[in-house]
């Protein structure tokens, strides 16, 4: 079974994915893969996202860790854990979503941006968490404030950081990884360019 840590100590960056269909799904986590990356986070705002997961989970058997972004509720989570995400990722927590999951055992990274939110997740028993939206809500330097008096607890930021910004918040001694969209952009077309994607994950895997 797939545990919190085993999400977050894969890669320095773990891409945050938004696709628009399985056929692309599978095209650019094959790229993806093939630069080093082996965590990745597909997230539920599409139609065909639970499918996505399915078919990246097979398609890259072994290695990858295949999860789901965007957990609003109990439901997405089961959704999702059905089909086939060995984790979860919310941009925040509620009391029913916490419950289900820690019920359900699934490796789970709810989200917060402050640090009452960061206190009311670990008393629920979660001690890694989403910083979200990070360099809206402090970025490094809250993250390292937090560090001084919650040492106990591991936090994965995303949101806003670039490949510019990331080496500011993995160099914080709380923070394993760092969620990223930068590695996959679309064009003005709307298409995800494979070379491009190609060329930043590796830089990211380096960072």
């Amino acid at each position: 079974m797939t545990s919190v840590q085993d999400v977050l100590s894969q890669s320095p960056v773990m891409p945050v994915l938004a696709f628009e269909s399985v056929d692309e799904a599978l095209a650019v986590c094959r790229v993806l893969y093939e630069a080093g990356v082996r965590v990745f986070e597909i997230t539920l705002r599409h139609d065909t996202a639970l499918d996505a997961i399915k078919a990246v989970k097979a398609d890259l058997a072994d290695g990858a860790i295949v999860g789901a972004g965007t957990i609003l509720s109990p439901d997405l989570a089961k959704a999702a854990r059905n089909a086939g995400a060995a984790f979860g990722v919310s941009p925040g927590l509620t009391k029913e979503l916490g419950s289900a999951v820690r019920a359900m055992g699934w490796a789970f990274l709810p989200g917060v941006s402050t640090l009452s939110e960061a206190m009311a997740a670990r008393d629920m028993g979660f001690a890694a968490l989403k910083f979200f939206p990070a360099s809206l809500s402090g970025g490094p330097g809250f993250l390292k404030a937090a560090g001084s008096v919650l040492p106990d607890i591991q936090f994965c930021p995303t949101g806003g950081i670039s490949a510019a910004t990331a080496r500011d918040y993995l160099a914080l001694a709380n923070v394993p990884t760092v969620g990223g969209s930068w590695i996959t952009p679309r064009g003005e077309d709307g298409t995800i360019d494979l070379t491009a994607v190609r060329d930043l994950a590796s830089a990211a895997i380096k960072l």
